[in-house]
């Protein structure tokens, strides 16, 4: 097993990026992370390896981030779906920094269902694997590559 602290470097930034394309807020997702690792520091045990360490982080993440949308809106019978609907309002600041065609895409991807959104954030942002992401979204491999070629196609059609 690798030691904590290079596990947290090897891996700080593939789960920050994931948690930015759930929240689409940098202080977020760097407070998430932080609790991504302090949770995975304590449940290291659990870890068996049968997926990757990026992926286990991952899910950690994300069960951290559906977590906090159900304290923040105080709703604890929301669904995956309903939580991925959410959007976290971004900043002036991040608004202002983003690039026209970044903030075009982003806002075309908003028209796309919530698991097809995700999936294209995963490999876009996230720079994961159609494996990892399968993993996390609790679907196969194919399912993940079929779902990101469609949604790309789908923002092809509307430009």
């Amino acid at each position: 097993m690798q030691d904590i602290e290079q596990i947290y470097e090897q891996y700080f930034e593939v789960v920050n990026k994931y948690l930015f394309c759930l929240t689409h807020n940098d202080d977020i997702a760097e407070e998430l992370t932080q609790e991504t690792f302090y949770k995975a520091v304590k449940k290291i045990d659990s870890y068996k390896g049968d997926c990757k360490m990026s992926v286990w982080l991952c899910q950690i993440a994300k069960n951290l981030w559906y977590d906090q949308c159900r304290k923040n809106k105080k709703v604890t019978n929301l669904s995956e779906n309903d939580l991925l609907e959410m959007e976290v309002s971004k900043t002036i600041e991040e608004q202002i920094i983003s690039k026209e065609e970044k903030l075009q895409l982003y806002q075309q991807m908003q028209k796309l269902d919530a698991k097809t959104r995700e999936v294209i954030y995963l490999r876009i942002t996230g720079e994961l694997s159609f494996k990892e992401i399968g993993i996390i979204m609790n679907q196969s491999e194919n399912w993940a590559r079929v779902t990101f070629y469609r949604g790309k196609n789908r923002l092809k059609e509307s430009d």
